[in-house]
C-alpha cells in the first residue's frame, strides 16, 4: 500500500477561496493546517506559503523549517518571531518579518500555495532565513511533498 502525504486545512479547501480572518483584510492570521504522516525516514519537515500572482513576482507569505518530523499540522494563528515550538523556525516573508503574512493582493484573484517537504535532515540554518536559502539548504534532502493552494480576492 502506497502511503500518500497530504496537506488540509479546515478552513478552506484546496482550491477554495481563503477566509478573510486569514489575510491582510482580517485578522492577518495563519490557517490552521493538518497533514498526514510523512515517509520512513523523514527528519524535519518544511512549509513554505508564497503567492505567484504578485505584480512583483513571486511573492513570500510565511516559511517556517525544522518542523518536527512527529507534528501533525500548525495551529490558526501561530505567532511572529523566529522560534515555534521546540526547533521549528520561521524564516522571512517578503514583507521582511518571520511569520505569517495574509493574502493582500493589489487587484484580482491571487492563488496562495502552502507546501510542505519532508527532508531527511534537519536544515540547521539561521533564523531569518530567507525562502531562498531554505530552499537551497533543501537540495537533495527532499523525501516527498505536498500541497494546498487557496485563492483570495479583495473586495474593494
Amino acid at each position: 500500500m502506497i502511503e500518500v502525504f497530504a496537506l488540509a486545512s479546515s478552513a478552506f479547501t484546496h482550491g477554495g477561496s481563503i477566509p478573510e480572518i486569514y489575510t491582510g483584510d482580517g485578522a492577518d492570521i495563519s490557517p490552521p493546517l493538518e497533514w498526514t504522516a510523512p515517509p520512513a525516514g523523514t527528519a524535519s519537515l518544511v512549509l513554505i506559503c508564497e503567492d505567484p500572482d504578485a505584480p512583483v513576482g513571486n511573492w513570500i507569505h510565511w516559511v517556517v523549517f525544522d518542523i518536527p518530523p512527529d507534528s501533525t499540522g500548525l495551529p490558526e494563528g501561530v505567532p511572529p518571531g523566529t522560534r515555534y515550538g521546540a526547533s521549528a523556525l520561521q524564516g522571512l516573508n517578503s514583507w521582511g518579518s518571520c511569520g505569517y503574512g495574509g493574502p493582500a493582493p493589489p487587484s484580482g484573484t491571487h492563488r496562495y500555495f502552502f507546501r510542505l517537504y519532508a527532508l531527511d535532515c534537519m536544515l540547521r540554518i539561521g533564523a531569518r532565513s530567507t525562502a531562498e536559502m531554505v530552499r537551497r539548504a533543501m537540495e537533495g534532502h527532499v523525501l516527498a511533498s505536498a500541497e494546498l493552494m487557496g485563492t483570495y480576492t479583495r473586495n474593494r
